[in-house]
């Protein structure tokens, strides 16, 4: 049976820039950083309130599972801005939105008011985007449900 999602794959253009991305101004964890006998390096980091997941800053660079093709492909979707990568969730939309904004991390589209929550769109370093979220109160969504 299966339990839970540990790990998750982000693929990155490099992997350098989205460790300072990710951890030095997300303010994700380095959960780990280490090359594998073929020079694969395994970079995973996660946010600090969820020790049990794993996001693999995956690199973008032709190996034994992607040739060049494929490669190019994925680098050019990723550049263009069309891969959403997940949700991030938030206790506070509007200042998580000004810490991260000052801290040079580009966003999309501001805090906005929306039916489940007020939600700001972020893009990483490597053109990956992100909603980050702020749920409503739980009573405010029940009370919508007809």
């Amino acid at each position: 049976m299966i339990q839970r999602l540990s790990h998750v794959a982000i693929y990155v253009l490099d992997q350098d820039e989205a460790f300072d991305f990710y951890v030095n101004k997300l303010g994700f964890e380095v959960r780990m950083d280490a090359k594998m006998d073929n020079g694969f390096r395994w970079l995973n980091v996660g946010p600090k309130g969820q020790p049990n997941l794993q996001l693999i800053l995956m690199p973008t660079k032709p190996n034994h599972l992607m040739d060049q093709e494929t490669s190019d492909a994925l680098r050019t979707l990723i550049k263009k801005g069309v891969l959403s990568a997940g949700v991030f969730q938030t206790a506070d939309c509007q200042k998580t939105y000004e810490e991260l904004k000052a801290k040079g991390v580009e966003f999309v589209q501001p805090p906005t008011e929306r039916f489940y929550g007020i939600e700001a769109l972020i893009k990483d370093n490597s053109g990956n985007w992100f909603s980050m979220t702020q749920l409503p109160e739980l009573s405010l969504i029940r009370a919508s449900i007809p």
